[in-house]
């Protein structure tokens, strides 16, 4: 007597189920340029590290004698993996199977997957393609009643938010709970052409008399310039690309730390480019990014939301492999005003690099938040203070730079100054309350209207106020800490990040 008949019938489902929702769903699933869930999971991690769970999970269908005749897999799948040699929990909606809607999961499985993630303490990444377990009209008849909307096991998405790295790949069209599931991450990714996300698709958006399809209502062009995804790529190979990067730059979980990598760019390297970097012409842009690829390790500059939020730079970068969170002001768009929408992305930013123990590095050219109607009308001020709260609360080493202007309450947002600030200040520094250019009409108002010549005496105040606000006149009264040569800024910041990192607990 043995086990050899259970153990086939073991493998025989186990063969039901790699299956998915049949031969011609999944080649539907192919025809439309997309891979099936097994493809996806195999495409994300490291060659033969997944181990599937509850992969005989489904429906079964059984003859007279009480024989198994088939099998409907559950229409998730997820198991533990390997990426870059660190385990993470990985997940993947089956759209074959139903379409990814609720009357063909199984629930449990759905909450077994997120408690995983932050039991183990590992990342967990979620590739959603449908409803993600969401309702189908079909259920209300399957069950004979309808029910009070309720969302089980949504307390382990917020769990896993405040514990470990959650990243979510919408990866077809994803309504409902998938959608929800897709922003409840701390890094979210569109394919272009692929992925639509909305609360509801157009055919019950025209319910309420709005025409529409899937692209134009929640294509990637619309949520990744708003805010509510992250990135938007090419292909599903790129998606998994930027979920493998993204993850490399943060620890598994809260409380522990990032890991460090090898670096074979000089801490010492002092590019040449940046003493000109800045224009002396004070309106003329510049590239902040040149200024990023420049100072941070060589190709360690990983940006998230580069699409909404534009006049701030947000992103991943290492100073001799030690990992930091970076945002820079980019003068190429508004001038680097921050608006209600930079300053919301900022403020989500600074609070993800604080919740994973990442120094921060600011590069500072604010000339204000953005002032106007429209700015008004948006609410930019409430935004503003938020993410200026957010520096102030973060608990994490920062080191700001002063490339160029720091004007106003937007300009004091560059670090807390209630600690010590670890701060440098290129000579091209421009600071104050305001800047100087549009206040002094206002300040110089009835002497400059009193006088015999106007034009020039409004001149000769713009001259005697310009020789003070040099920045080395700050220097003078320790109004900043140090003016440094542009070219020092990378040997200065990897000075910092290592010191940063020794003080939350690294070692060599």
């Amino acid at each position: 007597m043995t086990w050899k008949p259970e153990v086939e019938e073991l493998r025989q489902r186990r063969k039901l189920a790699e299956q998915m929702g049949g031969s011609e769903k999944v080649a539907r699933q192919h025809g439309r340029g997309k891979l099936d869930a097994r493809a996806r999971i195999k495409g994300l991690v490291d060659p033969g590290s997944f181990r599937e769970i509850g992969k005989i999970a489904g429906k079964g269908q059984y003859d007279e004698n009480g024989e198994l005749r088939d099998l409907a897999p559950s229409n998730l799948i997820f198991g533990r993996a390997d990426i870059e040699g660190r385990p993470v929990v990985a997940s993947a909606d089956d759209f074959t199977v139903r379409g990814g809607a609720a009357d063909a999961a199984i629930r449990r499985k759905f909450e077994q997957c997120e408690m995983m993630a932050h039991s183990l303490k590992i990342p967990l990444i979620r590739m959603i393609d449908g409803t993600g377990g969401g309702g189908s009209v079909k259920t209300l008849e399957m069950v004979g009643a309808t029910y009070v909307p309720a969302v089980p096991g949504w307390g382990d998405v917020v769990k896993n938010l405040e514990s470990v790295p959650v990243v979510a790949l919408a990866l077809g069209p994803t309504a409902g709970l998938g959608a929800a599931r897709v922003v409840a991450s701390h890094y979210s990714i569109m394919v272009k052409g692929l992925s639509q996300l909305f609360a509801a698709g157009p055919a019950v958006v025209e319910a309420i008399g709005e025409a529409s399809d899937k692209e134009s209502l929640g294509g990637s062009i619309i949520h990744t310039r708003n805010g509510v995804v992250d990135e938007e790529v090419a292909s599903e190979a790129e998606a998994f690309a930027q979920a493998r990067r993204f993850l490399s730059y943060l620890p598994s979980a809260v409380g522990q730390l990032a890991p460090r990598t090898a670096n074979s760019d000089p801490v010492d390297r002092k590019d040449p480019s940046l003493i000109s970097l800045v224009p002396k012409e004070a309106k003329q842009v510049y590239s902040m990014r040149k200024l990023l690829n420049a100072a941070f390790d060589k190709g360690s500059v990983f940006e998230m939301g580069k699409q909404w939020g534009r006049a701030a730079i947000t992103a991943f970068a290492r100073l001799d492999g030690w990992p930091v969170a970076v945002v820079a002001s980019d003068p190429s768009f508004l001038g680097g005003s921050w608006e209600a929408k930079t300053s919301e992305k900022v403020e989500r930013f600074i609070k993800l690099a604080d919740q994973f123990r990442l120094p921060v590095v600011h590069l500072v050219d604010n000339p204000g938040f953005m002032i106007g109607r429209e700015a008004e009308m948006t609410g930019t001020i409430r935004y503003g203070v938020q993410a200026m709260n957010a520096i102030y609360k973060a608990t994490v080493p920062l080191c700001s730079v002063v490339v160029r202007r720091a004007y106003g309450i937007a300009g004091s947002a560059m670090s807390n100054a209630e600690t010590f600030q670890y701060r440098f200040a290129w000579p091209s520094g421009d600071w104050g309350s305001l800047p100087i250019e549009g206040g002094i009409e206002v300040a110089y108002k009835s002497e400059i209207e009193a006088a015999e010549d106007p034009v020039a005496h409004l001149s000769a105040i713009r001259d005697r106020l310009n020789r003070v606000r040099s920045p080395f006149r700050t220097a003078e009264m320790f109004g900043i800490e140090d003016i440094i040569d542009p070219r020092e800024t990378r040997p200065l910041l990897c000075e910092f990040a290592d010191l940063a990192w020794k003080a939350l607990g690294a070692t060599p």
